[in-house]
């Protein structure tokens, strides 16, 4: 089956976003890294995705004429197969993305990016809907800790494994990146 690497919202907009911290930084890096050299190697198709919100000023991070709409600093260079900018949760909507695969033969989906529990995981249960097969990479998706409404701190790492859980056998198949990319098909 056609397989397709997207790298969903990998882009220097977080640094500018009062959660982010670069502690786990370095080790999504190098998942993404591997990940996005595995495919290139192997010819699969690598799709980027960047998201824009909110007014087009210089102070937001999520402006095009922020300047911070482009790749994150550390992400290796690669020749995109497509480029998509998206302004909602799903990479899917609104973008042509899903026209872009469709055309081109793609059944799976390999879901990599930032943040795991937003982008990446509406895009995976999307695509699923959509009648896509899915690959989610935990260790190639990236978040930051949060507040649960009670005030109580919710950990990244238990963001992603609440994450996984909830799409494991749903809408994904769990995968690390050596295991994504030995299914991968050009």
């Amino acid at each position: 089956m056609k397989t397709c690497l997207i790298v969903i919202d990998v882009q220097e907009s977080f640094r500018h976003r009062p959660y982010f911290t670069d502690t786990a930084l370095p080790a999504y890096l190098q998942a993404q890294n591997a990940l996005i050299a595995g495919c290139v190697a192997r010819g699969i198709p690598v799709v980027r995705v960047l998201h824009t919100d909110g007014p087009e000023q210089m102070d937001n991070p999520f402006a095009q004429v922020s300047g911070q709409v482009r790749p994150l600093d550390g992400l290796i260079a690669f020749d995109a197969a497509a480029s998509f900018t998206k302004s909602r949760h799903s990479a899917l909507v609104g973008t042509g993305l899903d026209v872009w695969l469709t055309t081109n033969g793609i059944g799976r989906l390999i879901v990599s990016g930032i943040r795991t529990e937003q982008c990446c995981e509406t895009t995976t249960r999307h695509a699923s809907d959509l009648g896509w097969q899915v690959d989610f990479v935990p260790d190639a998706t990236l978040t930051w800790d949060m507040v649960q409404p009670d005030g109580t701190p919710l950990s990244a790492a238990d963001i992603k494994a609440r994450t996984a859980t909830v799409l494991a056998g749903r809408f994904a198949t769990l995968c690390t990146v050596d295991e994504a990319l030995g299914r991968t098909s050009a």
